[in-house]
């Protein structure tokens, strides 16, 4: 089977791309869901070499927008990226946080059929014009609403229900438990600093300020509350507005190869919806069938990667995507976290970005978000800190409680 490269990649800013009146509590939005999709289409397009006459068919991540700004039936704006897209195949995909992987497989599956030679693949969400309650309200809906979303029950809730598996599945104590999750952010939060897109890059850099933040100041409140034990503010990923976009061909038409990244394997496995029929809750056991998966479609093992993207959408997830990609033993990733594992010294760095944790988390967005970070990282173009001799490259990214895995692994070529 002839494989599909990437050649072209663009990150918009991240952030909360938002005005809000205080005494109104109204929000004006200062760069739109419009905005962000071209100009991540055109940045990507632009960063590939070609024309837009050149793209064959787009194919849109976006979990939400119709809850979010409604507005549906939104691959169709990718017309507005250019007038020679009109008439051109468009596509919306919808996995929950992992929408845009999704998107790019479905590209990837066109390229490899032959009905397309160039493909563009954009992720976008805009989460931030609606208030707190209602915006938790719209990702709920991506959980098992009858027995889940409909009984109260947000996202955090349902990862600590992993983060409360794992600590006892392990006999992990308590306070150490804690001290892994805040490890594994202060990570993300250092990597984060170095990254200019990033939607925070002034977090606390240290398990010591993440502690400090526990405590209740004399006004009795707690910068670091908890948020669904054992999970806390701190362990939980940003609320984010953002693009990114990718143009991939098959390798065998690719001209400039020092700016191409392979394509070398996929793993797109589902988890069933609710949590309460899964045999356990202590591991990502879909996670690991799509890293096997992709893993041996591109003919490497985990002693092979160099840099990990992992979905953090809290800190307990991190813990566990770093198992089941194979670079910790199982039970034993919070432990190499402590031990100073995974920073951009290491053999394999974890989110160089900063993560879901700090570059932030446009649930649309972010599977794309990680592709292109990674191509960054392999063409020697990176947007924040370098990787050290990086030539492979390992993307997972999830969609709901750990239900859509999408494992992808990269190649420079």
């Amino acid at each position: 089977m002839s494989k599909a490269s990437i050649i072209g990649a663009y990150n918009t800013e991240f952030g909360a791309f938002v005005k809000k009146d205080k005494a109104t509590g109204l929000m004006t939005d200062t760069r739109t869901y419009y905005d962000l999709l071209v100009e991540a289409g055109r940045g990507a397009i632009r960063d590939a070499g070609l024309e837009a006459k050149d793209i064959d068919a787009i194919y849109v991540g976006s979990c939400s927008p119709g809850s979010f700004i409604n507005q549906e039936h939104v691959a169709p704006l990718a017309a507005e990226i250019d007038p020679a897209l009109r008439f051109k195949p468009m596509t919306r995909c919808e996995c929950a946080c992992a929408s845009s992987s999704v998107a790019l497989y479905d590209a990837v599956y066109a390229v490899e059929a032959g009905r397309a030679r160039n493909v563009l693949v954009i992720g976008v969400e805009k989460m931030n014009l609606l208030p707190t309650p209602q915006m938790t309200h719209v990702l709920a809906c991506c959980s098992h609403w009858p027995s889940e979303g409909s009984r109260g029950w947000s996202f955090p809730m349902l990862f600590a229900e992993y983060a409360k598996g794992y600590q006892q599945h392990y006999g992990i104590p308590m306070q150490e438990f804690e001290r892994m999750l805040w490890t594994a952010g202060a990570l993300c939060y250092r990597n984060g600093a170095d990254n200019p897109l990033a939607h925070v890059k002034n977090g606390p850099s240290t398990v010591d300020e993440i502690a400090a933040l526990c405590e209740v100041d004399a006004k009795g409140k707690c910068k670091n509350m908890m948020i669904a034990a054992p999970l806390r503010l701190h362990d939980c990923s940003l609320v984010t507005d953002g693009a990114a976009a990718l143009v991939i061909t098959g390798t065998a038409n690719v001209a400039d190869r020092t700016r191409a990244v392979e394509i070398a394997g996929i793993g797109h496995s589902v988890e069933r919806l609710p949590e309460n029929v899964r045999p356990n809750m202590y591991d990502l056991m879909a996670g690991k069938d799509a890293v096997a998966k992709a893993y041996k479609e591109a003919g490497i093992t985990a002693a092979d990667i160099d840099i990990a993207e992992v979905h953090d959408c809290f800190t307990i997830n991190q813990i566990l995507s770093t198992e089941a990609l194979g670079l910790s033993q199982d039970g034993r990733a919070g432990y190499d976290y402590l031990e100073g594992r995974f920073t951009r010294e290491d053999k394999v760095c974890v989110n160089l970005s900063g993560g879901l944790k700090s570059k932030g988390h446009p649930v649309g967005a972010t599977g794309a978000s990680m592709h292109a970070l990674i191509y960054k990282q392999l063409i020697g173009e990176p947007i924040g800190a370098k990787a050290r001799n990086a030539n492979i490259g390992v993307a997972f990214n999830v969609g709901g409680s750990a239900v859509t895995n999408c494992v992808t692994v990269l190649k420079k070529l």
